[in-house]
């Protein structure tokens, strides 16, 4: 009898499991997306970036625009490879998620509100990301990794 209740329990997780990859994949896809525009911006129109002189961190808005460009274009194939379920991308994944809050944090003074909300959005994946156990980890279609 306790075999008949495990079964849905363990679906149940599976199912949570893949929906937080899912949601961590979308959410890094949004990021780099949005951090591809951040970096044309940067890099086309320095003009629309407070410049800020006493700041610690000063680097040229150009070259903070082709950081931007670079980390949101491997974030949105990083992102359709979250979508396989494949432990590579879920590494990937974390790490450049981190690359993006530290640099919206460094980013921070030449557009505060918008770094603020990318360092937020680079949280919650790196917290879907992982909050996810590999056994409980499924395929796209819902089985479970190792067996059919």
């Amino acid at each position: 009898m306790t075999a008949s209740h495990s079964a849905p329990e363990t679906t149940a997780k599976q199912q949570w499991a893949g929906g937080l990859t899912i949601f961590g994949a979308v959410m890094l896809m949004i990021a780099g997306v949005l951090d591809i525009f951040r970096g044309i911006m940067a890099i086309a129109h320095d003009d629309v970036f407070v410049t800020t002189r006493n700041y610690v961190f000063q680097f040229d808005l150009t070259g903070w625009g082709w950081v931007h460009l670079i980390l949101g274009a491997v974030a949105v194939i990083v992102s359709l490879g979250l979508f396989q379920a494949s432990l590579w991308a879920r590494i990937a994944g974390v790490t450049i998620a981190a690359l993006i809050i530290i640099a919206n944090f460094l980013s921070l003074p030449y557009y505060p509100v918008w770094s603020v909300v990318m360092i937020a959005i680079s949280g919650f994946v790196i917290w879907a990301l992982c909050v996810v156990q590999r056994e409980a980890s499924p395929d796209m279609f819902g089985s479970p990794r190792g067996g059919i």
